[in-house]
């Protein structure tokens, strides 16, 4: 059950964006970490709902009756990705920044002076600014787990030892976006769990790269985002269900009480998530196709981040190996090859000579498209010392191939 060469070749046929030219060659993608591209079935799946069943919830008329039963359709489907049972505790909304905000503001009613919560050094900022803006609304307390600044990985110890009777929240990412490191999510739920504390983690980098099991987990919340699992751009918050239906959220009054509806403010992006629905779909199809007794959706998943996982594990290597033999190139991140188990194959670098920015002006030169910056992982670049110019971002998803990491890497040592 591996990803070939000449599956890759028939997946990436599926992405109309992948054929962009750039330097007379095909465009290498390695933009993914802030946006993947998308397949025609997402394409389609959103053209299809503007076709047929553009119209609001709950009517009595047949276009919003079909309208209400796809998109429960959806709220199935995701809850199959993210290993939930209940598909009422998956709510949508524009994306994970604003549906965090919103939950934090909500929970953080609940807290008061002596509180504590606990989040971590090597977040995205909107697992971090959030319960920052609700403790201080509170008047509570905010601990901050350390990182190691060597190799961009959590510092567990440290975590751990800022947990204790008085902490109400613990939230941390499952893996950074930006030195892929990955986190031991399940320890960490456990460990908020022992003292009655709240856990939230942060799957948008996560998604992509491998399985989403909210049950494994052990978490409260997990929050990610379509638009990096080859979706549209649409926001996903699970919660438990007592938590979902006990919590007061901040809605107007005429708006659903129930669930999911209590927590899907505003009317919704339909077509986007029906769009959403089919990058759930795209994948477990990979999955399907892989491993043929696969006989549901989330078996379908497992069987496609089994693959994903592995075919992108060897990609990773060869790129490390290759940044290796590049003496003006630093990563910023895992590099040791008996823990690259540990991270996903998103590699952040500086240039020796070169700012980030020009560096990444001289790969879109050779039609290699790459982020700069700090991709909002402001916590984690502060306490490595490379602000205000960041890094170079290389993120490789599963459509990305070996050819184009050994062009990346030839393009690199020429520079």
């Amino acid at each position: 059950m591996q990803l070939t060469d000449h599956k890759v070749r028939e997946l990436r046929s599926q992405f109309p964006a992948l054929a962009r030219q750039a330097n007379g060659r095909e465009a290498v993608f390695l933009d993914g970490p802030a946006g993947t591209q998308v397949p025609s079935s997402v394409i389609d799946a959103i053209g299809h709902y503007l076709k047929t069943c553009n119209a609001n919830c709950h009517g009595a008329f047949d276009t919003s009756v079909e309208s209400d039963r796809l998109l429960d359709s959806a709220h199935q489907g995701v809850a199959d990705f993210l290993g939930a049972t209940d598909k009422d505790c998956i709510a949508f909304g524009p994306n994970m920044t604003t549906m965090t905000l919103a939950l934090s503001r909500a929970i953080g009613r609940s807290w008061k002076q002596g509180d504590e919560m606990v989040l971590s050094g090597l977040e995205h900022d909107a697992n971090f600014t959030p319960w920052m803006l609700a403790a201080e609304d509170a008047g509570a307390t905010v601990r901050i787990a350390d990182v190691h600044a060597d190799d961009c990985t959590l510092n567990i110890d440290d975590l751990q030892s800022k947990i204790n009777e008085r902490t109400r929240l613990v939230a941390v990412g499952c893996a950074s976006n930006a030195s892929g490191s990955v986190n031991p999510v399940a320890e960490i739920c456990s460990m908020a769990r022992e003292v009655g504390a709240l856990s939230f983690l942060d799957a948008v980098h996560y998604a992509p790269h491998d399985l989403i099991d909210v049950e494994r987990f052990g978490c409260d919340f997990l929050a990610c985002s379509a638009y990096k699992f080859f979706g549209p751009h649409v926001g996903i918050l699970y919660g438990r269900r007592e938590l979902l239906e006990s919590i007061v959220p901040y809605k107007l009054r005429p708006s659903p009480n129930e669930l999911p509806g209590r927590w899907m403010t505003g009317t919704q992006n339909h077509e986007c998530i029906m769009g959403t629905l089919a990058a759930v779909d795209y994948i477990a199809q990979l999955g399907k196709d892989l491993q043929a007794t696969a006989t549901n959706r989330r078996d379908s998943l497992i069987a496609a981040y089994s693959a994903i996982r592995a075919y992108e594990r060897e990609l990773c290597d060869v790129l490390l190996d290759g940044l290796a033999e590049i003496d003006a190139i630093k990563v910023w991140g895992i590099t040791d090859p008996s823990n690259r188990a540990n991270r996903l194959p998103t590699v952040s670098v500086t240039h020796s000579r070169m700012s980030p920015k020009q560096l990444a002006k001289r790969l879109n030169d050779a039609g290699i498209f790459a982020w700069h910056g700090n991709y909002y992982a402001l916590p984690l670049t502060e306490r490595i010392g490379v602000e205000p110019d960041g890094m170079v971002r290389l993120g490789l998803v599963h459509y990305n191939t070996r050819e184009e990491v050994e062009y990346l890497l030839s393009v690199l040592a020429a520079i």
